[in-house]
């Protein structure tokens, strides 16, 4: 016991909690695709209880979406990336709200959903761009 507590320590430290390479802004956009399709179903059918099911699983997407895009923004995107895309913050910020209670997580709105994933979509564009070089 006390050789551990006197043992010497080595420092480390990760950019991440994850292995470099698992970043991809496809995780948040497969999420609003389903949540878009989900909206069209369930405004399409007539059935409560379908209806009920198909609110709750978009819902649940919806914060899926908002954590994929919160993983890139605080753990994949770095200082430098804001610096030469400065719309970054306020481009995250967007897409997670339409991706909550003011969006797709609390409406039925096929037009919140489509934001939602041009949002991503924009994203995505810069996320690329930075694995570029």
């Amino acid at each position: 016991m006390f050789a551990r507590l006197f043992a010497p320590t080595i420092e480390v430290s990760a950019h991440c909690d994850l292995p470099c390479g698992v970043y991809d802004p496809a995780q948040a956009r497969i999420e609003a695709e389903s949540v878009k399709a989900i909206i069209a179903k369930a405004n399409d059918s007539d059935d409560p209880d379908f209806r009920t099911r198909a609110v709750l699983i978009k819902e649940q997407r919806s914060q899926l979406v908002k954590e994929h895009l919160w993983v890139l923004w605080t753990d994949y995107f770095k200082p430098p990336h804001f610096e030469k895309y400065p719309q970054l913050h306020t481009l995250v910020n967007e897409a997670t709200k339409l991706a909550g209670a003011g969006g797709t997580k609390g409406t039925m709105d096929a037009d919140a959903a489509d934001q939602l994933l041009a949002k991503i979509d924009e994203i995505a564009e810069i996320f690329w761009a930075t694995k570029q070089g």
